[in-house]
């Protein structure tokens, strides 16, 4: 009976006191209404817009970030990369212009599968770059030249483009 007269007297709050913040209070009675506010302003926003919103509010976390916007990583990489606010992130979608390493300007624009034919041309490419650093000895080289291929396969296949995807596949067998 006592508890029910002080939920009914004022609203309930909880206090939330961390050492690196000011002291902060939460009022759960208007979280939700809240919680619609901030969902209906997302929802008409795009996700491009969200995330950079995030990021610029001071919310850094990537993971924190994919799961309030409901994106997949690489999506968040990109686009706080495109906005100059990550740098040095690279996975299976960041273009093969950005360098990555010292190797990065050997392999720019040499990656492509629009067409079968476009394929074999990438794959032609990438073997006179696997053979030239195999001339150098330079295993380090090869390795890049092997992940770029590795790149083109899963990005071929990913967008249904089998195919192509099976070019850079043999060529991999091979090496």
């Amino acid at each position: 009976m006592i508890a029910e007269e002080l939920i009914q007297e004022r609203p309930l709050t909880f206090e939330l006191d961390y050492a690196d913040e000011a002291e902060t209070s939460v009022d759960f009675a208007g979280a939700a209404e809240a919680v619609e506010q901030e969902k209906e302003t997302t929802e008409a926003r795009s996700k491009k817009a969200q995330i950079l919103a995030l990021y610029e509010n001071g919310t850094k976390d990537i993971a924190q970030i994919v799961r309030r916007v409901g994106a997949r990583p690489s999506y968040v990489a990109q686009v706080l990369q495109s906005a100059g606010h990550l740098t040095g992130y690279f996975d299976l979608y960041t273009t093969t212009a950005r360098e990555q390493n010292i190797y990065s300007r050997f392999f720019r624009n040499v990656l492509s599968f629009k067409t079968i034919e476009a394929s074999r041309e990438s794959v032609q490419k990438i073997d006179r770059l696997y053979n030239y650093f195999e001339r150098l000895g330079d295993r380090a080289g090869q390795h890049q030249a092997m992940v770029l291929a590795l790149t083109g396969k899963n990005r071929a296949r990913w967008s249904g483009k089998h195919e192509e995807a099976q070019i850079f596949s043999e060529w991999l067998a091979a090496h």
